[in-house]
């Protein structure tokens, strides 16, 4: 049973057994929804006996991080990979540019998901980002008393990820959970009815102390984070008068002058690896995303990476003030000047990498306590739908 060390007291993770697979058929394809039992932790039991998960599970995705949380509070949770709408690979690429970024197999899919609910009677669903459900699907799933919350992710008005359809359908959602403050009103302007803020989190199983040390040299600045046009150009200024820095994420050999420091992807035990022993590591927003935080601000601090931010309001408020347990950075050439300076500091790197894992681990900021969050929302919303004897996870 694995297990994890806090404060140097050893912490049991709750065992769990996970169901055989649940084959649905549905439309043209076939989903699977896995089923996972855990021993039940009596507060989120009485928030919620069963989930649905619609997402990503592999790697860093937030769907994998919403189940292992799930698990840790003893919660029965069925997960539908969203992967299992995709089709083949040149099928989705030609749908994805030319149709509306509707995943080929989309309303095969939502059948699937409403079949796999019926089966195993999840009293909240919660799909990630743009989820290939459709609008008939929630509403039979919200008729049959499941309350059902979009935790958006990525910024639905981004222009590379809009998609009419998804737009469309997040009204019929019961509740969305923006990861900025930037979009809220849009929600509210597309007719969604209850939209709140809920920041990214860490995922406290991939992202805890790295179990082994790193087997190549540390980067003296490390960036993660997929190559957007304004990165590329914030990186290729920053190289101008900075330190060298080590790339990881997609897209970065696509940037010839960039492809000398891109390492590509890398595995959630290689970037804990990567974090720790970096001296330094950088967090950039998306502008296209209209992010004020992004999932590496909490990542980079519950590892204690010594971190130089881009100065936003939202960083501000979860990083505290600059100097404290980060320092900020407004322009490339600005974020060069500040990394020289922390290279040539060793003690204060320390001192900065301590006092931001202090204040992340210790602020309620794990995936498990976004989680509780989604959860006492929903179940309010159920206890106005369905009353009190079908809201206490019965």
């Amino acid at each position: 049973m694995p297990r994890r060390v806090t404060g140097g007291a050893r912490e049991r993770w709750p065992r769990a057994r996970v169901s055989r697979n649940i084959t649905l058929r549905g439309g043209e394809m076939t989903a699977v929804a896995l089923l996972t039992y855990a021993r039940p932790a009596p507060t989120a039991r009485k928030l919620c006996a069963t989930l649905a998960i619609v997402g990503s599970f592999d790697g860093t995705h937030i769907g994998g991080s919403l189940w292992r949380a799930a698990t840790l509070l003893g919660i029965n949770t069925a997960k539908f990979d969203v992967n299992d709408a995709g089709g083949n690979r040149i099928l989705r690429a030609a749908i994805w540019r030319f149709g509306d970024r509707r995943p080929p197999r989309m309303h095969g899919f939502a059948k699937s998901i409403l079949e796999g609910c019926r089966r195993s009677g999840p009293e909240i669903l919660i799909a990630t980002g743009a989820a290939p459900l459709t609008r008939s699907v929630l509403r039979r799933s919200r008729s049959m008393g499941i309350v059902c919350v979009n935790y958006s992710t990525d910024d639905p008005w981004n222009p590379a990820l809009r998609a009419s359809w998804h737009l469309r359908l997040l009204p019929e959602y019961d509740v969305v959970f923006t990861t900025r403050r930037a979009n809220i009103e849009n929600f509210a302007a597309i007719g969604c009815s209850d939209v709140r803020y809920l920041p990214f989190g860490y995922d406290e199983r991939l992202f805890c102390r790295p179990a082994r040390s790193l087997d190549e040299l540390a980067p003296e600045v490390l960036f993660v984070g997929g190559a957007d046009g304004d990165r590329a150009a914030f990186m290729t200024e920053f190289l101008r008068t900075g330190p060298r820095v080590a790339l990881v994420g997609g897209y970065w050999e696509r940037f010839p002058a960039l492809r000398p420091y891109a390492l590509g992807k890398r595995s959630p035990e290689s970037l804990c690896a990567m974090t720790a022993a970096a001296k330094v590591n950088l967090c950039l927003v998306r502008r296209a995303n209209r992010d004020g935080h992004v999932m590496r601000s909490f990542e980079i601090a519950a590892l204690g990476g010594c971190m130089l931010a881009e100065n936003t309001a939202e960083h501000r408020e979860i990083l505290g003030p600059d100097g404290e347990a980060v320092v900020y950075f407004s322009t490339a050439r600005e974020a060069a000047e500040r990394a020289r300076l922390l290279l040539a500091d060793p003690a204060e790197r320390a001192r900065l990498s301590a006092a931001v894992r202090t204040r992340i681990s210790r602020g309620a900021h794990t995936y498990r306590d976004r989680l509780v969050s989604i959860l006492k929302a929903a179940a309010r919303i159920r206890h106005v739908r369905c009353g009190p004897d079908q809201s206490a996870g019965q």
